[in-house]
């Protein structure tokens, strides 16, 4: 019998706000606010996507306004982040970093400052509950000018230490060039953040390179394309910046066609650390659990090979040395107890 996985220790660093709400809950919040689902968030759930052209991403983009257009008070901000942090333990997740880009709530919650502060609240509420390490990445959304990527980095900046561990980059990368938001990194980098930009999924190599050069990623956001060049492969290799590697989103975008497409073994045995993320669970179907599960039934990883990936998403979050410590000993534990 192998190993479960839902018991090995992970981090999970790709998670998306909204994204990460069940679809029981955004059922449930769209009947008591009287909001219309479509057929895709409903009967037809998971939807099914295709992102690779501009219509197929408006498509996209809709569902997710859509369904965070029913997080309209205080206590579904708390609901979701308590869920989240509940599901993640059930998969074994014992740290989580959450993305939030916190513009799109504003206005409900009285301004960007105190949507921020009502997140990450709500964040160490929940993990407490759930038993687990949670901090919040805010994202600045490329679609949108940089300068208001340099305010939120601003804001973020102010949040480094007190909950908020990194500084990203999100949406469609064919409307906003990584180097447009460089003066946003670099705020964020002198407060000591992590830069976690998207990069390398609807795009490719260069998208990648500019996340690398022009950002200074100490993580990619997908990375997948990185696989078209060997040369790229081994700077993220030598500087060991992961790739947070979202299987079942790529197929569900349209980004590759079934998930033997998806280049993980190439990017793992070229040396390029890997965090197995779920991106958003909402619309992709499918939490954390079954990217792993894909990695040992579809990509052929060993469990000694799975392991090492868990202790990469470990040491590449923001989990305090000593937390990273103790669960990547959790690690070996998993892999030395007979199958």
């Amino acid at each position: 019998m192998a190993r479960p996985l839902d018991t090995l220790p992970k981090a999970h660093l790709h998670l998306h706000f909204t994204g990460s709400m069940r679809h029981t809950t955004l059922i449930e919040l769209a009947r008591e606010q009287g909001v219309h689902l479509p057929d895709a968030l409903v009967q037809d759930w998971p939807p099914k996507l295709r992102a690779t052209d501009e219509r197929g991403w408006f498509r996209f983009q809709r569902l997710y306004d859509i369904a965070r257009s029913v997080l309209r008070r205080p206590e579904d901000v708390r609901r979701l982040l308590h869920e989240a942090a509940a599901d993640e333990a059930r998969e074994g997740s014992r740290w989580l970093e959450i993305q939030v880009d916190p513009s799109g709530y504003a206005q409900r919650f009285g301004g960007l400052t105190s949507t921020l502060e009502l997140v990450l609240d709500a964040a160490e509420q929940a993990a407490r509950a759930a038993g687990i390490g949670m901090a919040v990445v805010v994202a600045a959304n490329r679609t949108r000018h940089p300068l208001d990527a340099r305010t939120l980095a601003r804001l973020a900046a102010q949040y480094a230490g007190k909950g908020v561990v990194g500084f990203g980059l999100s949406n469609d990368e064919r409307r906003g060039r990584a180097r447009d938001f460089d003066h946003a990194f670099r705020i964020a980098k002198r407060a000591g953040l992590l830069a976690v930009p998207h990069g390398g999924e609807l795009l490719g190599a260069a998208s990648v390179e500019e996340c690398v050069d022009d950002l200074d990623a100490d993580r990619l956001g997908h990375g997948i394309r990185a696989a078209e060049s060997q040369r790229l492969m081994e700077r993220l290799a030598d500087r060991q910046i992961t790739c947070e590697v979202c299987p079942l989103s790529n197929v569900g975008l349209g980004v590759a066609e079934q998930p033997e497409d998806v280049p993980l073994r190439r990017l793992f045995d070229a040396g390029v650390p890997i965090a197995l993320g779920a991106d958003d669970p909402l619309l992709f179907g499918a939490r954390l659990l079954p990217q792993y599960q894909l990695a040992r039934d579809v990509y052929g990883f060993t469990d000694a090979e799975i392991a090492e990936m868990a202790r990469q998403s470990i040491r590449s979050s923001a989990a305090p040395e000593t937390v990273k410590k103790e669960i990547i000993t959790e690690i070996d534990t998993w892999l030395t107890t007979p199958e």
